[in-house]
């Protein structure tokens, strides 16, 4: 029997059902954030991933772009066309006094608190005051460990040309240098830290010695965020989704971590328990996105001191808080 063709009210009634789906599906599948896979600023997304916050929110991500941090951030944003990355806030001010038409749309982490700087256990360096004439490594420029070293040396009446500053590239190369005495002292970062804390020495932990500083903020293109405005709310959603599941989740949080990061899932319970209770003067680790300006405006001081960051800067101008859910879109301090 000689098959017959569907109506042709029907064959384009199929056709448009084809191109409605075609039109609805999310475009964005990136996403890009600073040091994701080394650091523990981006752990929230891979439980984001692996949880399904992100498809609940209709989003289809597909890929975490990873960057050193610093403008390699920035580069990487543009360079993949994506309307959203976390970044660490004097790069994206950076960014900004340079004509990227950029808005701080979130402040995901409030403190420091995974950042520790260590040097080898037979080095002579017991504290920050004798690093004078040191090597010193940090990432980037405009990274947050230039910015932290400066805010370390000034804590201890040093000139930042005191010590040789070595730029490494990331977190990992830091400690290679450190091991084959490139460097005398490095910046480390959760989970590195407590991965590597027995085979070098800690001379001073961020959450002992420094105030609350934003760390990391999201931010997205204002030339994007009206057509990817789903795009970025669902993705800003998903991640405070995220951060309240590792409250109350922190062992499956940290057996997600350990798969995203391949490290030990002791390691990542571990780490994942101790920035979920951390607390610099009351202010937790990862924020659920909510604006603390007092830790920005530390921030932006720091950053300045190391040339990151240079005149004024009026926050107000460049945070917009569109995208977050509106019980937590006040600015605080």
């Amino acid at each position: 029997m000689k098959a017959t063709k569907p109506p042709l009210l029907v064959r384009w009634a199929f056709l448009a059902c084809a191109l409605l789906a075609v039109s609805t599906a999310p475009a964005q599948t990136k996403i890009v954030v600073t040091n994701y896979g080394v650091s523990a600023n981006g752990m929230p997304f891979a439980i984001a991933l692996e949880k399904g916050f992100f498809k609940q929110q209709g989003l289809n991500i597909t890929e975490i772009i990873s960057s050193a941090g610093g403008g390699t951030t920035m580069r990487n944003m543009m360079a993949a066309g994506v309307p959203y990355a976390e970044i660490n806030p004097g790069a994206a001010i950076g960014a900004i006094q340079q004509g990227v038409d950029l808005k701080i749309i979130a402040d995901n982490v409030l403190t420091v608190a995974e950042f520790a700087w260590f040097v080898k256990p037979e080095s002579k360096i017991r504290t920050i005051k004798d690093l004078k004439g040191a090597k010193v490594g940090f990432n980037n420029p405009r990274s947050t460990s230039a910015a932290l070293l400066q805010v370390l040396l000034d804590q201890a009446g040093l000139r930042k040309d005191d010590v040789q500053m070595v730029r490494t590239g990331g977190f990992g190369e830091s400690l290679t240098a450190l091991d084959i005495n490139t460097i005398d002292m490095t910046p480390i970062t959760e989970p590195l830290w407590s991965r590597y804390k027995d085979k070098f020495r800690a001379i001073a932990v961020a959450s002992e010695v420094l105030p609350p500083m934003s760390n990391v903020v999201g931010v997205a293109l204002a030339s994007q965020m009206k057509e990817h405005d789903k795009f970025i709310r669902g993705v800003v959603k998903a991640r405070r989704m995220a951060v309240e599941f590792m409250s109350a989740n922190p062992q499956e949080a940290g057996d997600i971590v350990a798969r995203a990061y391949n490290i030990d899932p002791a390691l990542a319970r571990a780490v994942v328990k101790n920035l979920v209770e951390s607390r610099t003067q009351g202010i937790p680790y990862w924020g659920t996105g909510q604006i603390h300006l007092a830790g920005l405006e530390r921030t932006v001081a720091a950053q300045r001191s190391v040339g990151a960051i240079t005149g004024e800067v009026d926050l107000m101008k460049i945070i917009d808080t569109r995208f977050l859910d509106e019980d937590i879109r006040a600015l605080v301090r």
